[in-house]
């Protein structure tokens, strides 16, 4: 689809990029946090949704790096309203710090763009003794979430505009264990495998949202949670895997460039498309159809139980 530029349904295609796909969309008034906001498809995010006149809070690993990329942005557009703030998505401890310091800046946030990830690393253990990928990719968004989720009911409420939470996944998701999510073996570096480990992280990323998506319909909220492949984009997150990284840079040609990987987050986040849709896939702008395993109602529950054993302090 991407190499002829297809239009899907929604007039878009892999080609669109962030700034097509929102063209004419007023963002003024809204708030957003992205994570991973330092480099790639999550800077060209902010760019775009400032841009279109949203304040954006970057949640960044590194701030100094993050306040050269609002310093960037700043001189091409003086009144874009950014923020920087520390987040490393690997630790619980600051993600529960940084959850507490935004709901003490007294900001709203009506968009949470779940985009920072990590990708094919070796075996590694985070702070809190969790394989790296899916304490990274999918634990530490989950906790971020749900930490947010009262502030984005009370934003939604007082504003009465939808909230959107939007959640990077990958095609890869297909390439996972066929049992799907590795519960009792989320540690076992014996049988590590960093590209599947990858997708099962990307897997857990989908059931996230779908499963989001579901409580937050039952509850009858105006907050709306989807999950998206980007596309096939060469930026530095092949930097743990050689061979991925020799093939990115062989095929730059073939794949997207970043303002095209940053579209689909920015058509979930602004487009009036998408409104009311909730526990979706999407892919160039569309809705795609994700694995059998990630639209598994049952693992989706069984992964959000698990998630929460994991980020409750004992």
């Amino acid at each position: 689809m991407w190499i002829i530029g297809w239009k899907g349904p929604s007039g878009y295609s892999a080609r669109s990029t962030a700034e097509e796909v929102t063209e004419g969309i007023d963002g003024t008034g809204l708030t957003a946090i992205v994570t991973g906001a330092n480099s790639g498809i999550g800077m060209e995010t902010v760019r775009v949704l400032a841009l279109r006149g949203v304040h954006v809070v970057m949640a960044v690993r590194k701030v100094d790096a993050g306040r050269s990329v609002k310093e960037a942005i700043l001189e091409e557009l003086p009144s874009a309203k950014i923020d920087v703030m520390e987040l490393d998505l690997s630790s619980m401890e600051s993600v529960r710090k940084f959850a507490s310091d935004y709901q003490s800046s007294a900001l709203p946030l009506n968009l949470l763009i779940n985009n920072a990830g990590v990708m094919a690393c070796p075996f590694t253990l985070s702070q809190d003794n969790i394989e790296l990928q899916f304490a990274t990719n999918h634990l530490g968004h989950f906790l971020l979430t749900n930490l947010l989720l009262d502030l984005m009911k009370k934003t939604s409420q007082e504003s009465n505009t939808e909230g959107r939470i939007i959640i990077l996944s990958s095609e890869a998701h297909r390439f996972a264990d066929r049992e799907g999510i590795r519960f009792d073996k989320i540690n076992n570096e014996s049988e590590y495998s960093s590209l599947q480990a990858y997708a099962q992280s990307k897997l857990a990323n989908i059931l996230h949202a779908n499963e989001l998506a579901r409580r937050l319909k039952e509850e009858g909220v105006q907050i709306t949670a989807n999950s998206l492949h980007p596309g096939g984009i060469a930026t530095n997150i092949f930097r743990h895997n050689g061979i991925l990284n020799v093939l990115a840079s062989l095929g730059k040609l073939f794949l997207k460039n970043v303002p095209q990987g940053a579209a689909t987050t920015c058509y979930l986040a602004l487009h009036p498309q998408v409104k009311g849709v909730s526990g979706e896939y999407f892919m160039n702008s569309n809705k795609a159809k994700a694995s059998s395993l990630a639209q598994d109602a049952e693992l989706g529950k069984k992964l959000w139980d698990f998630s929460i054993s994991l980020t409750n302090p004992q």
